[in-house]
């Protein structure tokens, strides 16, 4: 039996579907562990297809593309260098696993399919892959290693079994996406395993975006006592090349690196600009295209977009109305310009005139009401469509979680776009944001320092300027005590009368309730967006469009 073992921790940013650019991923981490004397590479969950695959993995051919490119993989472990613990769909016996694969040798040296399957919130893994057997400790040069793949370390059972079997060690391999607050909880839940085994745990996590998706990495180690003695870095690629040392037949970690720590607000500002680069990038968008209204949600989808791409690839457009003010032609114009982005100017005035022409007969002896505004919302999302099919960026559109609650948006006017950096974040927390990025840079931030987003944008009352001196709040209660409401209704799950006892009024938490669930059919178009809540609109949070349920019962 080896008395020491030095594993790296391949935090890696794969791209679903894309098996050889994944294989040579973790080619190049196995390489760059070689020099530093690793032992073995350990990737996160799926690296080779990207996670999560949803129903593409079901596909024979892509099941063979993986599998011709692991064996090829395995064969170049010959070489006496590291071997790789990865993961992958796998096929054995006609079955479709979720499998961590470790390949040594020259060979696949063991097979260890997923026991465990998560089948809630994003996860629907029981109608792709079937559940592994019961799994057992996994030799590896004169060690035995417990491996496990995300949701067998969260629940009791896998680590039982491993450690019944004589495991030296617990190694996950996880593809556990970012929501606010869910390191700790991970942490959590490995710390419950190493009590119960008294064996250090090496929790290996995917990071980058995929879809709305967003992978945070922040991989750890945990010694046998519970506490952290390595830590990479969150949402960045990263590999940490640590020792490990058999006392006392099981395997005591050296101290490592620590990540440092980040506020909440820095979190999920590096989440959204990581999942608006990837998907940017791995869809091979030239830019993006964003419309200004010289209000706070425009100004930090901006701001977001050039700190993810560079302003070179971000273009701006202002489409005033003849109500749109004069200070936030300024506003607009200064944030485009602390940002350093192309601006354009297209009134939309011929577009309101034409379709007043084209509907005059149609209104007649009509009052003007919404649908009058809504034409001006929609006549903005056809000239940002149109500037998009032109010219090829993609249209990021900037409502956020508030208004898309209860329905403050125009469908196929501001909803318009390919993707939306906001869709899953208060308006609260929007002006927390903007705040945050005056005050603070990165290093992974590709926009300009200091303040980004001009002062006034953030302290002026919102306002969608589709009439006269109009302003949200003549539609909505205060965003802080509708962010209060919608949190309560959404997150929480409260009853009505629940949220109320927090200090609201009934009748406007029955109003913001009767609003969240109609504007379900509006959601259900909207496009798709960064996930950084539990409850994020979508796969967390499926609701009927037909609902009759009166949350006031009388």
């Amino acid at each position: 039996m080896t008395d020491r073992l030095t594993i790296a921790l391949a935090q890696l940013n794969p791209c679903v579907g894309d098996v050889v650019a994944n294989a040579d991923l973790v080619r190049a981490a196995r390489a760059d562990a070689a020099k530093q004397g690793a032992d073995l590479v350990m990737t996160g969950e799926l690296i080779i297809s990207g996670y999560p695959p949803e129903d593409l993995v079901l596909k024979g051919s892509f099941q063979e593309a993986i599998r011709i490119t692991v064996e090829q993989l395995a064969l170049e472990t010959n070489d006496g260098g590291p071997g790789i613990l990865l993961s992958a769909p796998w096929v054995e016996n006609g079955k479709l696993y979720n499998a961590a694969l470790l390949l040594d040798g020259g060979r696949i040296s063991a097979v260890i399919p997923k026991h465990d399957l998560p089948n809630y919130s994003v996860f629907d893994e029981k109608r792709l892959f079937v559940a592994g057997p019961r799994p057992g400790a996994v030799r590896y040069r004169g060690l035995k290693l417990g491996i496990m793949t995300c949701e067998d370390m969260w629940l009791p059972e896998v680590t039982k079994y491993v450690m019944e079997d004589g495991a030296d060690i617990l190694l996950v391999l996880n593809g556990s996406p970012y929501e606010m607050d869910k390191t700790g909880t991970r942490i959590e839940y490995a710390r419950k395993r190493v009590s119960e085994s008294g064996l250090a745990l090496v929790y290996v996590n995917q990071v980058g975006g995929q879809d709305e998706l967003v992978f945070d990495g922040a991989s750890f180690v945990l010694n046998a006592d519970g506490e952290v003695c390595a830590e990479q870095p969150a949402f960045e690629s990263n590999l940490m090349v640590l020792g490990f040392d058999l006392e006392n037949d099981t395997l005591v970690p050296n101290s490592g690196p620590m990540a440092p720590e980040l506020t909440e607000d820095e979190t999920i500002y590096k989440a959204l600009v990581l999942v608006l680069r990837d998907y940017v990038n791995k869809n091979k968008f030239p830019g993006v295209l964003i419309g200004m209204s010289g209000g706070v949600d425009s100004a930090l989808t901006a701001a977001v977009a050039v700190d993810a791409l560079g302003a070179d690839r971000v273009h701006c457009v202002m489409m005033p109305s003849p109500y749109t003010s004069k200070h936030s032609l300024e506003d607009a114009a200064l944030a485009c310009k602390e940002l350093g982005v192309k601006l354009d100017n297209i009134s939309i005035e011929p577009l309101m005139g034409a379709f007043d022409e084209t509907l005059k007969d149609m209104f007649a002896g009509q009052s003007p009401d919404t649908t009058e505004e809504n034409i001006q919302a929609r006549s903005r999302g056809i000239i940002l469509m149109a500037l998009s099919n032109k010219f090829g960026n993609m249209v990021v559109s900037t409502g956020n979680k508030s208004e898309m609650s209860v329905g403050y948006s125009t469908l196929y006017g501001d909803m318009c776009g390919g993707f939306n950096v906001l869709k899953d974040v208060y308006k609260t927390r929007v002006f927390a944001l903007c705040r945050w990025r005056n005050a603070h840079y990165c290093k992974d931030l590709m926009g300009p320092e200091g303040e980004v987003v001009p002062k006034r944008i953030i302290t002026k009352p919102p306002s969608a300027e589709l009439k006269p001196d109009q302003t949200d709040q003549d539609t909505l209660p205060p965003y802080d005590k509708l962010d209060d409401i919608l949190y309560g209704l959404i997150e929480e799950e409260l009853s009505v009368h629940e949220i109320s006892a927090r200090g609201h009024s009934l009748d406007t938490v029955q109003k913001v309730w009767r609003m969240l669930d109609r504007a379900e059919y509006k959601r259900r178009q909207a496009p798709p967006g960064v996930k950084i809540t539990s409850r994020a609109f979508g796969r967390d949070r499926r609701y009927p469009l037909t609902n009759g349920f009166t949350a006031l019962i009388k």
